[in-house]
């Protein structure tokens, strides 16, 4: 009698060791779920940027590896460039407002052709001749081969005047270089070597 009832307190005590290892494995499994979660949870955060616009809304943007999106800050940069410095309206302080910002994105070759556009009196025909101009761009061609960035820009340009408006194809080129961010220069670049390579008439149309 006392050999079975010690058979049974041994049994038992076995089965309360398999349930305790048992419960042991569980818990470390848990623990290490957790603690794997709570990691790839801290990981996907960091790489999500939160940005409050202007406090009134707020934008989640992913993060991403700044060199490839170079090429798209790069026609944007152009295509900014452009439209402030080729948008043009019959007064004054919205051409140097315009031209002001636009320079802020180039170096002294953008600065040389404006000066030479208001020397020869350019802007102040657009202002006595109530002349409205403004740009569309078609593309941009880019080489991120080579640095300083090649770049090659096609834009039809449209000068609006009270009887007629007159297309005008313009294709400019210069080369990008890396630049400090700024609230004035939001992509990083400047431009260097602007030239116009052709502006010239496609057609008038009265109105």
């Amino acid at each position: 009698m006392e050999f079975k009832t010690l058979t049974t307190v041994e049994s038992s005590f076995k089965k309360i060791r398999l349930l305790s290892i048992l419960f042991i494995v569980l818990c470390t499994a848990i623990v290490g779920y957790s603690v794997f979660s709570s990691y790839r949870f801290a990981e996907a955060q960091r790489e999500k940027i939160y940005v409050l616009d202007k406090g009134k809304s707020l934008m989640l943007a992913l993060s991403q590896d700044a060199s490839l999106n170079r090429p798209v800050e790069a026609r944007e940069h152009m295509r900014r460039f452009h439209e402030l410095f080729f948008t043009l309206a019959p007064d004054n302080k919205a051409i140097e407002s315009n031209i002001k910002r636009a320079l802020f994105m180039a170096d002294k070759s953008a600065f040389d052709y404006y000066k030479d556009l208001s020397e020869k009196g350019y802007y102040n025909r657009i202002i006595s001749g109530n002349i409205h101009q403004r740009i569309v761009v078609d593309s941009i061609q880019t080489n991120f081969n080579t640095y300083p960035y090649e770049m090659v820009l096609h834009a039809k340009q449209w000068i609006i005047r009270a009887s007629n408006k007159t297309e005008r194809s313009l294709v400019t080129t210069c080369q990008l270089v890396n630049s400090v961010r700024s609230d004035n220069n939001p992509q990083g670049f400047t431009i260097e070597g602007f030239r116009v390579l052709v502006n010239t008439d496609i057609q008038t149309i009265k109105r």
